[in-house]
Formats: structure tokens, sequence, C-alpha cells
């Protein structure tokens, strides 16, 4: 199969392509400047990989949570290309796509990603024995970092561990490994999109929509 990821849902902004099994990926991480970097560097992996935009068989994206603008800026560029090239897409949890990018079978993963706001977005996923992709645990949410729900996890993974100390200091107890740097990769969003393609899961490209998880984007001052 082959797939072109894209997200722009944090502060890395990447780009993936997936070609039967082979990955040619871009990434760089800085603050601002998805919306410029995301073209050229899917421009870049198609001219890698030999292939057009057109050979392709689905766009994989990051669909969030994350920051607001960065979600918004993914799914358009998702848009736009799928609908010129007439690919179906499919997006991805970007908390999925960090436990992913961690987990080792067995595991039970915890992750907490940095949402601002005093605020962390979260899930938890297992990778079962003999299994190769993580499946959800629980629903998505956000939260305070003291309303995140003990477990029995075996890693902990995501920018809100470094964001929030108290958060890691009350979860980060005995053998559990910790990933405090972890962010989402495209990579792992085309492994995991591979499977919904392949359960015929793909939607066309204006089904293309953001999971913001948190209803306010804008913090009052004051409040």
């Amino acid at each position: 199969m082959r797939l072109l990821a894209i997200d722009t849902a944090t502060e890395r902004c990447s780009v993936a392509l997936r070609l039967d099994g082979k990955v040619v990926e871009r990434s760089s991480e800085q603050p601002r400047g998805a919306a410029d970097l995301v073209l050229p560097m899917v421009e870049s992996v198609l001219q890698e990989g030999g292939v057009r935009l057109a050979d392709l068989d689905g766009i994989a994206y990051g669909r969030g949570p994350g920051a607001f603008t960065g979600v918004r800026i993914g799914v358009g560029v998702v848009q736009g290309l799928a609908f010129g090239a007439g690919l179906q897409t499919v997006g991805v949890s970007n908390l999925a796509a960090v436990a992913q990018q961690v987990a080792q079978p067995d595991d039970r993963i915890l992750v907490c990603m940095d949402a601002r706001m005093n605020q962390v977005y979260w899930s938890s996923f297992a990778r079962e024995h003999g299994a190769e992709l993580v499946t959800p645990l629980s629903a998505e949410r956000v939260d305070a970092p003291d309303e995140v729900v003990e477990g029995n996890y075996t890693v902990l993974a995501g920018t809100g561990f470094k964001a929030y100390t108290q958060l890691r200091a009350r979860l980060a107890t005995g053998a559990r490994t910790v990933y405090e740097a972890a962010l989402p990769k495209a990579s792992d969003i085309a492994l995991l999109a591979e499977a919904e393609f392949r359960a015929g899961r793909g939607r066309p490209a204006t089904e293309a929509e953001p999971v913001y998880v948190r209803d306010q984007v804008a913090h009052v001052k004051g409040t």
C-alpha cells in the first residue's frame, strides 16, 4: 500500500511516505511555520519515493488533539491534496501516534500532551502481545494534570510530563518508563492509517475533519 501522511498538530511538522512498508520521512520542530513547511516536505518525499500523488492509495493525517491552528493547517492541506488527486483520507489520533511510537508488546501506555491553559490532552492505549499496533483503552480527554486517572501503565509518554512536574511526580512511579519529549510522527500516523485503509474505512476528502477535544480554544485573561 502507498500512503502519504501529514501531521502539523504540534510543534513538529512531519510528512511521511509509506511505500509497501518502506518509509521516507521529513520533519522539523519549531513553534510556527508549518504552513510554509508542509507542502515542500510533501514534494520532497514524493520525489525521493519516485511516485506522484495520483499513484497513492490514500492520505493520512493527524486529526488532533493538538494546537488549534496546527490541526486546521494539516486538515486543510490534506483536503486540498486528496480532492485534487481523487484520494481517500484517514484521520489518526495524535495521542495514538505518540503511543505507537513508544510501545512495545504487552505495554500499557498513558499519553499526556501539553494542551496549554494548565491542561493536558490524554488517553491510554495497549499494545497486546503479538500485535503490531496500539489500541485505545480510554476516550480522549482534556483535563487538569491532577485529574488524569491513575492506572496500570507501563509507559508514560508526551510533553505533558515535562510541562507539569506534578503529573510526572504523581504517575512516574515504580518501573515506568517516561518519554517526556515524545511528539507524534507522520510515519506512525501512516502505519496506523494503513490498517484503516485496508479495512475500507477511508473517507472522501470532503469528510476529513479535525478532532479538538477541547471546546474552548482561547484563554480568557483573568479567568
